[in-house]
């Protein structure tokens, strides 16, 4: 265990620094927004633009890594998201917020993919597996962490925005002072749509509802819960709630999902997250414990879709062309969380903060009705013809290069970095990042 962390403990520090800044400050935003009196529309809009950058990342990033280096567009990605991080607690301001955050998403997709890569690069099959469930876990952590400082502090100030900035420079420290050699170049990512829905068209439609229910929950969930009434500290505990349930619940019901037709298991799963969504609309609960309870339902549910659907989608396909259509799925899942929070700001703004519930709702059950119709007119795969289920991160998102790190590609996409020509360039590359 230990030889195979090693070579990359350095990189997963800096990891968990860059994800303790992401979730500080994503949640920060809307909390600080909803406090200055910022529209709703427009908190929706802090999101959109987010995770429209964040998607061109994913497209155009790897085009600025191939010009000047992986540790150059690293340093050049991480600097601007920390001088964002510092402008947004100087320019308090709605409009430079929305216009700051497109660039903070393509900036963070651009280091992911750095990250990613570069783990991939150090990782052998004997070691891909620990290094990608370490990778998930610091990343879930990170982001959990980064929320659960804002109760410390004073969100009125610039104090966490400040802190946001720290670390993120302190995530920068770990990856520039190594010595070990860059990873190869970046994949291009190519959306093919209509190979996708040929696939599986439940994925297609899951995952594109299923970014929209996220995107809107992800980005206004905290400006929810202070429109509601919630302390600081309790909008913190919430989101976080639901990312940890998430999380806890994608073991067991991926397991069920590998000996039971998986979209019988999205179907329910999908139920139960508009039942949440649905109580949460009608009833308004103003007690914190029964908000607390309601939102970790609804986060088990609705976390623990994506995986079971990428797994439903990599049933009907080679085995070979699993980086391809998993990449395909979460660029479609990127979409929805550019429409969710899109739709969910208006919705939010005519019908009150609850609102926000009423628009996952209505994705969820439109993935529940989906799943139950497809599976009466298309077999299921065999369960010993299946794919074995993989969790994912339930509280970040991940870009098109995380999926060569996966185990489940292992098999079919030869390792990077086995082969090096150059004797210094091999000592380099087994020096620990």
């Amino acid at each position: 265990m230990r030889n195979n962390l090693l070579p990359v403990a350095a990189l997963l520090l800096g990891t968990l620094f860059l994800f303790l800044g992401n979730g500080l400050h994503s949640l920060l935003l809307p909390v600080r927004g909803t406090a200055e009196g910022y529209p709703t529309t427009i908190l929706g809009l802090i999101g959109t633009s987010w995770a429209s950058g964040f998607v061109l990342g994913c497209f155009f990033a790897p085009n600025i890594v191939k010009r000047i280096g992986h540790v150059r567009a690293f340093s050049v990605f991480i600097s601007l998201i920390a001088i964002i991080a510092l402008l947004t607690g100087l320019l308090i301001d709605p409009i430079w917020w929305v216009v700051l955050r497109a660039v903070t998403g393509f900036s963070t997709a651009g280091t992911s993919m750095i990250i990613e890569s570069w783990l991939n690069e150090r990782a052998t099959n004997e070691s891909r597996g620990v290094i990608f469930s370490l990778y998930i876990a610091i990343t879930l952590f990170g982001v959990v962490g980064g929320q659960m400082m804002i109760p410390f502090g004073e969100t009125a100030t610039t104090f966490f925005f400040m802190i946001c900035g720290i670390l993120y420079c302190v995530a920068m420290l770990p990856t520039l002072l190594s010595k070990a050699a860059s990873p190869t170049p970046l994949k291009q990512v190519r959306l093919d749509l209509r190979g996708l829905y040929r696939n599986s068209p439940v994925s297609f439609l899951g995952i594109l509802l299923i970014g929209i229910a996220n995107g809107a929950f992800g980005t206004l969930g905290a400006v929810f819960g202070r429109q509601a009434g919630l302390s600081d500290s309790t909008v913190a505990a919430m989101m976080s709630a639901a990312i940890f349930s998430g999380a806890v619940m994608q073991l067991p019901a991926g397991r069920i999902s590998d000996r039971v037709d998986r979209r019988y298991v999205l179907a329910v799963l999908a139920g139960v997250g508009a039942l949440a969504g649905l109580l949460i609309f009608l009833l308004e609960p103003s007690q914190v414990w029964i908000v607390l309870t309601l939102i970790a339902v609804y986060g088990a549910a609705a976390n623990a879709l994506y995986p079971i659907a990428v797994s439903h989608a990599n049933d009907f396909a080679m085995p070979e062309d699993f980086v391809k259509v998993s990449g395909g799925l979460l660029l479609l899942y990127g979409i929805g969380t550019i429409i969710g929070p899109t739709i969910g700001g208006p919705v939010m703004t005519a019908t009150g903060p609850y609102g926000l519930f009423m628009i996952t709702a209505c994705a969820h059950m439109l993935i529940t009705a989906y799943a139950i119709v497809r599976s009466r007119r298309r077999a299921p795969v065999p369960v010993a013809e299946r794919e074995t289920f993989s969790p994912v991160n339930a509280g970040a998102p991940t870009t098109p290069e995380s999926l060569q790190l996966s185990p489940r590609a292992a098999p079919f996409e030869e390792t990077r970095g086995d082969i090096v020509d150059d004797p210094e360039e091999e000592e380099r590359a087994n020096e620990p990042v």
